[in-house]
């Protein structure tokens, strides 16, 4: 079984899947750092995919640091869980975070200046 997986019916174009696919299994613990990934061919293989789409994801994977590729050796897993996310991921968690954090206070009353004012003290 592929150490990920992806939906060859889902309108997401397969290199994203397979990021999306790789970076989430090192969020969540499946994969972590010192762990060695299927090469090229073999994960391209085992998801019927064109190598040059695992190649790509791959090397982008490597320029963004969650990855490391050994010459001759293979690729492996460098990031830990908090780095494998997006980093878009963390922004739109903190917009989340802070549109709720809105929301709950003018529903008490406060007015986004008094927040504001509020957490510069801190």
């Amino acid at each position: 079984m592929p150490v990920v997986q992806i939906d060859a019916r889902d309108a997401t174009p397969i290199y994203a899947q397979l990021e999306r696919a790789l970076r989430a299994a090192i969020a969540a613990g499946r994969l972590r750092p010192g762990d060695q990934l299927p090469t090229v061919r073999q994960l391209a293989v085992d998801l019927r995919v064109n190598a040059n789409t695992v190649a790509r994801v791959y090397a982008e994977l490597e320029r963004d640091g969650v990855l490391e590729t050994r010459r001759g050796v293979g690729s492996f897993v460098t990031a830990t869980r908090q780095q494998a996310r997006p980093p878009a991921e963390h922004s739109r968690r903190l917009r989340a975070f802070v549109t709720r954090a809105l929301a709950d206070a003018a529903e008490a009353g406060f007015t986004r200046d008094e927040i504001v004012a509020e957490l510069q003290k801190k």
